[in-house]
């Protein structure tokens, strides 16, 4: 597998082998031993799936006291995945990283404890998945307001045909954390 690094220190995009011919292809998904040699040694202890339809912008999530890794994928359509820094005392406190992750590119993208997380649906739909280092504790969630423009995150949607959840929707601003 190729392990791309990014300005964020911790965030790191991944792209599986793939081996394909005319009937398909195959990939290893997770191998423990790869992942952690790359740095990704914290145990996953569930996974979960969302299917969205094109514009929804689901996050940008965190938990507060137990905070969840994520390994996150696309296994139909594309998504631009984003994470933000929400560190305590980072050097890139509240600065972000993007990538688009899709069935055809078969990225994944690492967003470790500490950041907060969301994504937007590029194409018609997008089937998404986590990998998480965390059980999901509906009393510790938080979440920043996805168009915060004390982050500044550049969707490459139009934001007009925004979808997002009330919930999402009355999430305040960064400088609230």
């Amino acid at each position: 597998m190729k392990v791309e690094t990014t300005p964020i220190d911790g965030l790191l995009i991944i792209t599986p082998r793939v081996f394909g011919d005319e009937r398909g292809f195959f990939k290893e998904v997770y191998q423990e031993d790869r992942y952690r040699a790359a740095g990704i040694g914290l145990p996953f202890v569930q996974d979960n799936a969302s299917r969205s339809t094109q514009g929804v912008v689901r996050g940008l999530h965190y938990q507060k006291k137990k905070p969840q890794g994520k390994l996150v994928s696309v296994s139909r359509g594309e998504v631009f995945d984003v994470a933000v820094d929400i560190r305590k005392g980072s050097p890139s406190y509240g600065q972000w990283h993007g990538v688009f992750l899709s069935a055809e590119n078969h990225k994944q993208f690492w967003v470790p404890p500490g950041f907060a997380h969301g994504f937007c649906v590029v194409s018609e739909s997008a089937d998404f998945h986590y990998k998480c280092t965390d059980f999901y504790d509906a009393q510790d969630e938080g979440g920043l307001l996805w168009n915060d423009p004390d982050i500044g995150i550049t969707w490459p949607i139009d934001r007009a045909q925004v979808t997002v959840s009330e919930k999402d929707a009355l999430y305040t601003g960064l400088q609230h954390l």
